[in-house]
This record gives structure tokens, C-alpha cells and sequence, in this order.
């Protein structure tokens, strides 16, 4: 069977011409339900919906959440419970499925590493292709009219648990994801750009330093995830010269 792996930026309005013809060849979109009231699965279903494509559900696996010790450790054994989920529901069906990624399949996702652990298990004969999407720190970018980084400098890019490690090792231009809330503690002389639930109804913005904007940015972020139901942000953080 085939497996397509589409990156669909924040939903049904970032959705390329390319994945657009790729979901049309598909025969159904497999996605995790995470709790019963899950807002980005609700988004899924309008993309199944536009294209006349039926959304199988699958539990989601529990995982720890709480910082642990062995991070790697529990992302695997996590990885390894939504490998066997998939896997079941692939064996029955079979077919042509797509997985629908947020974002971009490249950035913090395990869709693809999970597909991958199900080819090389060989229970269900897979193959997979992926193609791109919009990503959140394109859409930070475009919403805040930036460039990601100063003319000849890198950028780094980093979940906000690792945001003062980064700080540590000289990092002066960063991309923080996968929210929480990050310690900024130290940082309010640098400049930040911000955005959550980008691309949709519940989109919040807000730039400066951060001294200056930490107060209303958490309020945004809680406003963000009243709104819809959860909140997905990004961040630019740049050391001032």
C-alpha cells in the first residue's frame, strides 16, 4: 500500500496545488485523536470534507508530558504505541492513506518517523512519499514582514525547553517553538516577534522587546487557546546588537 505524508501549513487554506492533487488520489486521511473536543483534528476533517476523503480516527497514545528525565526515552516509547496503532489500521484498510502534518513535515513531527518504523517492521508492505507544507516559521516571517535572519547570519531553530540552552551556547538570532511558555528571564532587551494559532480565526500577533510586550504576549497566548481550544505558537528571539 502508499502512505503520503502532506504538509498542510494550518489547514484547509494553506493547502498546496501539489498536496491538492495528492489527496485527491488517496482513498482516506488516518489522524490521532488526542481528547474527545480535539480543535486541530476538527480542522482535519474540513480538509477530508473539501475533498471528499473519510477520516479514520485513532486513539492517541498516551505520553509523558512533564519534562522527564529521559526525553529521547519517552518520545520513542511513544513513537513505538503510534506505530502499532497506525500499523493496525493500515493492515485493515490498505489502500493509498494520508497523513495530514501541520506545518511542514520537516519541523517537529513524528508522522514521518513513525511511517518509517512501519516500513522497516514489514508487517504492512508500505511505501511513502512526503511532500511540503507552509510552516510556522514561514508564517511568522510573512505575518511580521522579517527575514528569518540578518543579511549573511544563521538562524537557529529550537523547542522553547531548549530555548536556554541555545542562550548559553552564544545563539543571538532563534526561532522558538513548540510553545509553553519559555523562560525569558535575561532576555528583555531582546527584540521578539510572536504569533499563535497562525492562518486561522484565532490568529494573535504581537512584536517589540520583550521587557515591553511579555505582559500582553501571555495574555494572547491564553486568549489564543480560549478561543479555539488550543494554541500552537512561534517566536523570533534576536539579541540587539
Amino acid at each position: 500500500m502508499r502512505v503520503r505524508i502532506l504538509g498542510i501549513g494550518m489547514g484547509p487554506r494553506h493547502v498546496t496545488r501539489e498536496v491538492a492533487d495528492a489527496l485527491r488520489g488517496c482513498d482516506y486521511v488516518v489522524a490521532a485523536r488526542k481528547r474527545e473536543d480535539d480543535g486541530l483534528l476538527a480542522l482535519r476533517q474540513e480538509v477530508c470534507e473539501e475533498y471528499g476523503l473519510p477520516l479514520v480516527t485513532v486513539p492517541d497514545p498516551e505520553r509523558d508530558r512533564d519534562d522527564p528525565a529521559d526525553y529521547a526515552a519517552a518520545v520513542a516509547a511513544w513513537h513505538e504505541a503510534r506505530v502499532a496503532a497506525y500499523e493496525r489500521v493500515l493492515g485493515e484498510r490498505g489502500g493509498t492513506a494520508a497523513f495530514l502534518v501541520w506545518g511542514d513535515p520537516s519541523l517537529y513531527d513524528s508522522t514521518l518517523r513513525v511511517v518509517e518504523r512501519i516500513a522497516a517492521r514489514g508487517v504492512v508492505p508500505v511505501e511513502h512519499d512526503v511532500l511540503p507544507g507552509v510552516s510556522a516559521p514561514q508564517l511568522l516571517a510573512a505575518r511580521h514582514r522579517i527575514v528569518l535572519h540578518e543579511v549573511g547570519r544563521p538562524v537557529h531553530v529550537t523547542p522553547a525547553r531548549r530555548l536556554r540552552e541555545a542562550v548559553d551556547a552564544g545563539q543571538d538570532n532563534i526561532v522558538v517553538m513548540l510553545g509553553g511558555e519559555p523562560d525569558l528571564t535575561g532576555l528583555e532587551h531582546w527584540s521578539i516577534w510572536w504569533g499563535a494559532n497562525m492562518g486561522t480565526d484565532t490568529e494573535e500577533l504581537v512584536s517589540g522587546r520583550v521587557g515591553g510586550v511579555l505582559l500582553e504576549m501571555t495574555a494572547l497566548r491564553r486568549r489564543a487557546k480560549a478561543r479555539a481550544g488550543w494554541m500552537m505558537d512561534v517566536a523570533l528571539l534576536r539579541r540587539p546588537v
